[in-house]
């Protein structure tokens, strides 16, 4: 019974979140698309690109190559491949499922607000819409569910603490490196992390709520099973 509620309590605490980061990220896109929001790009884009040297150019392009294309399938692909091994079929549909989701409502999204983007002092080139950034969302969901999986299955709590800080930096960095290379406004960023924080926080609020009930299904029928059984004197 005391697991039930707290599965429960989680599950109201996913929708509340899911919730309120919605309503944020519906008051950017609002901003967005009224080009009300320009002032704050700026600012954010000037304090970021202001540490430009040829050094940090380096940095912020390995940075970006870790939310690209190529290296997130890599990333799918390698997690994946051990998922089916170790036989987590569950986790493997769940992994590939809220992943391969998020890129499509990005996709969408994309479309619906259809923003441009920046086009002044491009270091790297970029296609595509602007709005939400798509390396944010997919660095976000991507590190987030494998950070997600890591944290469930490490033994000592400095191995999850290490992997959870591990892995912000690495989002972080990426959402940073697409501002300083010229490809995204801060707005962009924001909104695809508000975007992924959400679809990410609902998926696992549902699949532990899915697992609570399976467990318990399983424990129901095994004591029915031992009641209903031959009794031995």
């Amino acid at each position: 019974m005391k697991s039930t509620n707290k599965q429960k309590k989680i599950l109201l605490r996913s929708i509340a979140s899911t919730i309120i980061i919605l309503i944020v990220f519906g008051w950017i896109a609002q901003l967005v698309s009224g080009q009300r929001i320009a002032a704050f790009d700026n600012k954010i884009t000037d304090a970021v690109r202001s540490v430009h040297s040829d050094t940090m150019t380096f940095w912020m392009k390995g940075f970006t190559e870790l939310g690209s294309e190529i290296f997130v399938i890599l990333m799918i692909v390698v997690f994946a491949a051990a998922l089916a091994v170790i036989g987590y079929r569950r986790e493997l549909i769940f992994y590939l499922g809220v992943i391969g989701s998020s890129a499509l409502l990005n996709l969408l999204l994309k479309v619906i607000f259809q923003r441009a983007r920046p086009d002044i002092d491009r270091i790297v080139e970029a296609s595509g819409f602007s709005f939400p950034s798509g390396h944010s969302m997919s660095a976000f969901t991507l590190y987030g569910m494998t950070i997600y999986f890591l944290w469930k299955h490490l033994k000592y709590r400095w191995m999850r603490t290490a992997v959870i800080l591990i892995g912000t930096v690495i989002i972080a960095m990426i959402g940073i490196s697409r501002i300083y290379l010229g490809v995204h406004y801060p707005s962009d960023v924001i909104g695809g992390y508000l975007v992924s924080a959400a679809w990410l926080i609902m998926s696992i609020g549902l699949y532990e709520r899915y697992l609570e009930q399976r467990w318990l299904s399983q424990k129901f029928r095994l004591q029915a099973e031992r009641n209903g059984g031959p009794s031995h004197t």
